[in-house]
């Protein structure tokens, strides 16, 4: 089997910093062609972005798509909603488990998979303060059992 060529655009670290991530799940974004070719210059981000189902449609809001240089008259809004491309059923789901309490929707990255713009939405359920500080404990601990190993080979 081949190795799919994927490209990110963009990634979004605070989500695993203030989220459990729990399921992940693969979309397209409708997206106009100067926006297209802004993304292949890597001038996205989402940062401060989440996602909303309305009326059995999901959208992606707050993503900043920077205007094309060359796009003039044909530039959109940077920060305009954009429809997510989900099955039905994956809406339906998602929007069940979104009205249960704590959890969200949020993106995680930005990327190009085969030519098309596709984003990962993550399944969020938010971290309490003391998660945090764990999270945080976590990884310097793992930090400095790194920098210990490496010291032993020298």
């Amino acid at each position: 089997m081949a190795q799919e060529h994927i490209k990110q655009i963009a990634g979004n670290k605070k989500a695993f910093h203030d989220y459990f991530i729990e399921e992940k799940y693969e979309a397209g974004i409708e997206l106009a062609g100067t926006e297209v070719k802004s993304m292949r210059m890597g001038k996205c981000s989402i940062k401060e972005s989440w996602i909303s189902i309305d009326n059995g449609e999901a959208f992606i809001c707050g993503m900043n798509v920077s205007p094309y240089e060359k796009g003039n008259i044909f530039n959109k809004d940077p920060m305009r909603v954009r429809k997510l491309l989900l099955h039905k059923e994956e809406i339906r789901k998602l929007d069940s488990q979104v009205q249960q309490k704590g959890y969200t929707l949020v993106p995680t990255q930005v990327y190009f998979k085969k030519g098309k713009v596709k984003v990962e939405v993550g399944l969020a359920r938010g971290k309490k303060l003391y998660d945090k500080r764990e999270t945080a404990a976590k990884r310097d601990q793992q930090r400095e059992a790194e920098k210990e190993f490496k010291m032993s080979f020298k």
